[in-house]
């Protein structure tokens, strides 16, 4: 690629994740509805497996799931420079957002307007249709329907912060014993622009960074580092998405008297206000600290780990899952993951935003526009937050 194709197709990234960062409201889940939408429906960037593989490799990672599905595709397009263009682009927005939040709008009441509320209807639009689309691929016969239902009714009844995890590998070993002597299709081979050297140094300055930071706080008294030492650890040891890094952050700043319980639950609903990922509620912690300047820091150091993670595990992933030895528990855990994403869609999108009859009216008109009528997400998203001021006038 040239250096003018090159900066066409960084600018293109930087189009398209920006203007999902400005709309994509819900949560992870719908995240990864609204990227299926984009660049697997529309812009055809990978096949529905290839995506599926991408979310169940960073369903095993730590830290926000959905930013590393972003982050993933834009390095698969185009390298390291392509994932830190996809990162800025969906996550400057709701950044800024929350760090105008901080300083301008502390204590304010945003959780319990009616534009919100019809923003987390869009959501459940998006997840239902992102749901058909990728049952129909992944879960093509009994057997993966099985594995799939198996997940569902597992998350349901076990909703921990492991249950996840333990889904994942389960399915695995099921998809493994089911299809070890089936011959696979077709592979899609995912093309990653960096080299084992770069993600064995990623994943080596990861666990560097893990060790060393606590040490510098240790011996040092500078606020910054004791910072990003906090956000950094956040970041780097949590699974389940934003809503598990919640109580993480509640206890590295409440407790230490760095901002109030009032602040924190203040910011905490303006995080539900903006689109984008959840991570960002650090934004707002480092404003609330330090002005913009920790707002910035505490975004840095709390989406490090997951880039770090995500380009370093990519160049050895592809090479498995083209492995035969393992195709069958691939297929397992694409099947797990339409379990995972159906019962995310129940709970929490579907019980934090069907509360009445014509919540589920409004929704079905969203889904319609969306499958149906082929509008764009955005048109969508406007509609969904028209619908929710009109029913909280009605």
């Amino acid at each position: 690629m040239n250096t003018a194709s090159r900066i066409k197709t960084l600018i293109e990234i930087l189009f398209i994740s920006t203007k999902l960062g400005f709309t994509s409201f819900g949560g992870p889940v719908a995240h990864l509805g609204y990227f299926h939408e984009e660049y697997v429906r529309r812009r055809k960037w990978m096949d529905e497996k290839s995506y599926a593989d991408l979310v169940a490799l960073c369903q095993f990672l730590p830290g926000p799931a959905s930013s590393q599905v972003g982050m993933g595709i834009g390095i698969m397009r185009a390298g390291i420079l392509g994932g830190m263009v996809s990162f800025l682009g969906f996550t400057l927005p709701s950044v800024i957002a929350l760090i105008l939040f901080a300083i301008l709008l502390v204590g304010s009441d945003v959780s319990n307007m009616g534009w919100i509320h019809g923003l987390k209807i869009v959501a459940v639009a998006v997840v239902a249709h992102a749901i058909l689309g990728m049952a129909a691929k992944l879960t093509p016969d009994l057997k993966r329907k099985t594995i799939a239902l198996l997940a569902l009714v597992i998350l349901l009844m076990w909703q921990t912060v492991i249950s996840q995890v333990v889904v994942i590998c389960l399915s695995a070993l099921i998809g493994f014993l089911l299809y070890k002597n089936e011959s696979a299709d077709d592979e899609v081979r995912m093309e990653f622009p960096i080299s084992r050297k770069t993600a064995v140094i990623s994943l080596s300055a990861f666990l560097s960074l893990l060790i060393v930071l606590p040490f510098l706080r240790e011996i040092s008294s500078l606020e910054w580092v004791a910072l990003f030492d906090s956000f950094y650890r956040s970041g780097a040891l949590v699974f389940g998405g934003g809503h598990v890094v919640l109580p993480l952050l509640e206890r590295e700043f409440v407790p230490t008297g760095w901002l109030t319980e009032e602040q924190f639950l203040a910011g905490y609903g303006a995080a539900q206000a903006v689109p984008g990922p959840l991570f960002t509620f650090a934004a707002y912690i480092g404003a609330v600290i330090n002005g913009w300047k920790g707002g910035l820091l505490a975004t840095v150091a709390i989406f490090l780990p997951a880039f770090l993670l995500i380009t370093g595990a990519l160049p050895f992933w592809d090479t498995l899952r083209r492995n035969p030895k393992i195709k069958g528990a691939l297929m397992g855990v694409n099947a797990s993951v339409v379990g995972i994403l159906i019962a995310a869609f129940y709970h929490p999108i579907w019980t934090s935003s069907i509360l009445a009859p014509t919540d589920f009216a409004l929704a079905a008109i969203l889904f319609s526009m969306l499958v149906y009528w082929k509008l764009p997400p955005w048109i969508v998203v406007i509609s969904g937050a028209l619908g929710g001021l009109i029913l909280e006038l009605m």
